[in-house]
């Protein structure tokens, strides 16, 4: 990974089973440690991440995300053995008492301003969704109004004869 900002660490983040993760080679690249060591720290201290913290990926998961981001073959000439490890946020910030290099910790906060970012964000997505409502609501009374004018237009409007001289050209 060439520079280390959060616009670079917000594409590392993805959703599944509805919460935001990363992958375990993705924190590995970024703590520039290979994944098998990375995932060796992991499980020598693996009373550290609970379910809600780190989870592994079912197959059909991590062939959705395998999609999404082109990973490497799966057989003998190289890509994962082994499905991968997912971390949530509160996983993550456990990995800063796992993982104690200074680039460990440079990376964990900004991992963390990230999250925090996409949480700010998700948030003001919710206020913009209420206001949304309120607008389709007054929108809505606007509509029934115009529409009611149109039929009362309509049921004043003369009834032409069935018989009478179209207009245009004749085929």
């Amino acid at each position: 990974m060439n520079k280390l900002t959060v616009k670079n660490v917000e594409k590392l983040i993805y959703i599944v089973r509805g919460k935001k993760v990363m992958l375990d080679s993705d924190l590995a690249e970024l703590y520039s440690v290979l994944t098998k060591n990375f995932n060796k720290a992991i499980k020598r201290n693996i009373n550290r991440f609970p379910n809600d913290f780190m989870f592994q990926l079912t197959k059909e998961e991590f062939e959705i995300l395998r999609f999404q981001f082109g990973t490497s073959k799966t057989n003998s000439q190289g890509g994962r053995r082994y499905l991968p490890y997912v971390f949530t946020e509160p996983g993550v910030a456990m990995l800063s008492s796992v993982l104690n290099s200074e680039q460990a910790i440079n990376v964990n906060i900004l991992i963390i301003r990230t999250f925090i970012k996409l949480r700010q964000l998700l948030a003001s997505d919710e206020s913009l969704s209420e206001r949304m409502t309120k607008l389709e609501k007054g929108t809505d009374k606007l509509f029934r109004i115009v529409f009611e004018r149109l039929d009362t237009l309509e049921a004043q409007a003369p009834i032409l004869p069935t018989k009478r001289k179209k207009i245009g050209l004749k085929s």
